[in-house]
């Protein structure tokens, strides 16, 4: 990455690292009291961090992410994209590099060098599968607070992410109001609603009906590959809106001028969500995506069924708060994130909300946008770091 690169904001190169702990004897134990030993997470960094180590910004992945927010590996032509938030994260930028130390850590459970399903199990010296114990939101969030620890931060100055990752840095809020210094929510909620919960579990589903699942026990042979990519498609359906959707394919033929009177690819939106499907596949794993949505599903900030705090105790709270919708998100919409401010409102908090007018759907916080790059970088700037 050369200088004129990264005056244009590039976040430049950028490498991915590894944390491990609970190495035995020791053990990380979850909420299910099931235990995980040891423990890997895989992490990207931007940016420096300040001498007194109060500039760090906590970037939450969705369910689907990785660490690779921004920027590009080193000398890897296999991954010339930059990474998911490369708009978001780099010199003068929403998450402005020449300002903040920005981390980005994939989630425990993942398949993109944390943790998780794929992963090796010292006792069989076999992937886990369905071996892997039951997480949730709160578990990530430990693991996330002992890497920052590692790394020498006791506080953030932000933590922010959309979808899933928004959940994340809710949970973060109520588990450690006092290492919060702002919270950005970003096209999320307190808790799935039953049409959330009932696209997790269609998805769900189409993975485990494939034969080739083998109750995860598919390591080593073929996976599920159609289960997984059908579970994409669904999922894919309700990440756009019926405006996008129309704008981009309506009713066009796929290199055709009449129907096939078949079962083939006839329109563009089938060519489109089997290209999505089979793209998925080739980077994600069918077992992490069943224990992410499950967790995510498990994740309601009202009734916290002894998990921990519910958000209605965050009165002594000092966590400056931006929540985030989008017009036309159906998954996350906004009324859900009106429901989150009156809930911080009535929990005394200080709390900002904005919705951006959009009619990309759900995935809109991932669409470059400079109205969201300001609105952050400005919210950001208010925040003391005392």
């Amino acid at each position: 990455m050369n200088n004129a690169e990264l005056e244009n904001g590039s976040a430049g190169v950028v490498t991915k690292q590894f944390f491990t702990f609970a190495e035995p004897p020791n053990t990380f134990t979850l909420e299910s009291g099931a235990s995980l030993s040891p423990v890997t997470l895989a992490y990207e960094t931007w940016g420096q961090l300040s001498k007194n180590r109060d500039n760090a910004i906590l970037v939450a992945h969705a369910f689907s992410g990785d660490s690779h927010a921004a920027g590009f590996y080193p000398d890897d032509p296999a991954d010339a994209k930059p990474g998911w938030w490369d708009s978001m994260i780099g010199p003068g930028k929403g998450l402005d590099t020449n300002k903040y130390f920005v981390i980005c850590i994939n989630i425990l459970g993942g398949c993109m060098g944390s943790t998780g399903p794929s992963s090796i199990n010292p006792e069989t010296g076999q992937p886990y599968g369905l071996d892997f114990p039951m997480m949730t939101i709160g578990d990530i969030i430990e693991t996330q607070k002992l890497l920052l620890e590692h790394l020498g931060i006791s506080t953030l100055h932000g933590a922010i992410g959309g979808s899933v990752g928004g959940m994340q840095v809710l949970e973060w809020c109520v588990r450690y109001p006092d290492k919060i210094r702002s919270a950005i929510p970003v096209a999320s909620t307190m808790r799935h609603s039953a049409l959330a919960i009932a696209f997790n579990e269609v998805a769900r589903q189409a993975i485990m009906v494939d034969p080739r699942w083998n109750r995860g026990n598919y390591y080593g042979s073929d996976g599920p590959d159609l289960g997984l990519a059908v579970a994409r498609m669904i999922g894919h359906v309700t990440y756009l809106s019926d405006e996008a959707m129309r704008r981009k394919f309506g009713r066009r033929l796929q290199d055709k001028e009449n129907f096939s009177y078949g079962f083939d690819v006839d329109f563009q939106v089938e060519s489109y969500l089997r290209y999505q499907g089979t793209k998925f596949v080739e980077r994600f794993d069918a077992n992490s995506l069943l224990y992410i949505t499950k967790a995510s599903d498990y994740f309601d900030l009202v009734n916290r069924n002894g998990s921990g705090p519910s958000l209605m105790e965050l009165t002594s709270a000092q966590t400056k708060f931006l929540v985030i919708s989008y017009s036309s998100d159906w998954l996350y919409p906004t009324y859900q994130a009106k429901e989150l401010v009156q809930s911080l409102k009535r929990a005394s908090q200080d709390v900002s909300f904005c919705e951006i007018e959009a009619d990309c759907g759900h995935d809109a916080f991932l669409i470059p946008d400079k109205r969201l790059g300001t609105l952050i970088g400005g919210f950001l700037d208010g925040v003391s770091r005392n």
